[in-house]
């Protein structure tokens, strides 16, 4: 049975690595018994907007009927925030349905997608699902290296993807970067600008994303609402792009993408300053927090800007990460993502990052103690 649907399922689709999730809350409490604190999915620990629990609560009533397939209200308001047409703004299960949903429509086998080594997989399974060359350009700096990509640029590519800020380094490049890269890139090419933690981002020359797409661009921006909204687990997310091309994405989009009450969460969440607010200024407390924290251990820390940090080092984490589990501490190995010797932890409240911290410090030195005791023996 095997070899037959080995037959049948493309080379290039069983050659795909697929995507890891992190580790669910509930599988570690059922092996350990213990309640672990999760720092591993970039997750907003102050959890969702109060007016998007009511919302969602109050839309659950209406279960039984089909949500609105085009997502009206939701794209309404957002256009009105965006200030920008809502025919150039298509719902998303996510930011990541799109990310696949650009790549079936503008690839076919024998075309090339380009993108960043040491960032999102899904970019990555994306192209090579339907059946494209995939071309990887390696980070600088442990951030995308947009004038390499420009010059990797061939006839045969139609699609880039880049992320802005990136997962999981947490780097980004500014808007005049993008403005250069976009200049050295054809028009017939789509650029999906992956802008996930674009929320978190305080440099004032970040982004002028929006205006490209308004100025015509061939530029599909994603935003989701799983980040600073805390709305990761309704899976609701948008593309802000040229109207002809979100009309042939919808062709294919599938029926019913966002639920009625995630919309409705959305919506409620979107009217929500305060707590996108509040959710900011923990965040940036946060991070500094941990970024000392790593700092005092001596731990080489990669600069974030967004939600969570990158940590090297300087051997295979893996073990690392199984011993802070048992500390009742989820973190993520960054081996699959490409960064074998590093972790990436998200900000957490103000005692989770003291937890993962004081864990952290008691498995290094039990680590330190242990190398110390076998070179003695060793001796």
């Amino acid at each position: 049975m095997k070899n037959r649907i080995h037959g049948l399922v493309p080379g290039y689709i069983r050659e795909i690595v697929p995507y890891r999730p992190g580790k669910p809350i509930e599988e570690v409490e059922r092996e350990l018994h213990m309640h672990p604190i999760k720092l591993a999915s970039n997750e907003n620990p102050l959890g969702p907007s109060p007016r998007a629990i009511e919302a969602a609560h109050k839309a659950l009533a209406g279960s039984n009927r089909y949500p609105d397939g085009s997502a009206f209200y939701l794209r309404e308001a957002l256009a009105a925030r965006h200030k920008i047409p809502a025919e150039n703004i298509i719902p998303g299960n996510g930011s990541t349905e799109l990310i696949d949903l650009a790549a079936r429509t503008v690839l076919v086998p024998g075309d090339t997608g380009v993108t960043a080594q040491g960032s999102f997989p899904l970019y990555y399974i994306a192209i090579r699902s339907v059946g494209a060359h995939l071309v990887e350009v390696p980070l600088r700096d442990y951030t995308f290296d947009l004038d390499a990509i420009a010059r990797c640029v061939t006839p045969d590519t139609k699609l880039i993807y880049l992320a802005n800020p990136n997962n999981p380094t947490g780097t980004m490049f500014t808007a005049d970067d993008l403005d250069s890269f976009l200049a050295r890139i054809p028009e017939h090419i789509l650029v999906v600008l992956d802008e996930a933690y674009c929320d978190y981002v305080e440099d004032r020359n970040y982004s002028r994303s929006l205006d490209l797409v308004r100025g015509g661009e061939s530029l599909l921006v994603l935003r989701t609402f799983s980040k600073v909204y805390g709305l990761a687990g309704l899976r609701v997310g948008y593309g802000i792009g040229p109207a002809d091309l979100l009309a042939e994405m919808n062709k294919i989009r599938m029926p019913f993408n966002t639920s009625g009450v995630a919309q409705a969460a959305a919506l409620a969440a979107l009217d929500d300053a305060e707590h996108v607010r509040l959710s900011v200024e923990s965040n940036r407390a946060g991070l500094a927090q941990l970024q000392t924290g790593l700092g005092v251990l001596g731990l080489h820390v990669i600069p974030s800007v967004t939600n969570f940090i990158l940590t090297e080092f300087g051997y295979h984490t893996e073990p690392l990460c199984q011993e802070l589990l048992q500390c009742g501490v989820i973190v993520r190995p960054m081996g699959w993502m490409g960064f074998p010797n590093a972790i990436r932890v998200s900000v957490g409240t103000s005692a989770e990052n003291d937890k993962f911290l004081h864990a952290l410090a008691d498995v290094l030195s039990k680590s330190a103690a242990h190398k110390f005791e076998t070179h003695k023996e060793r001796k």
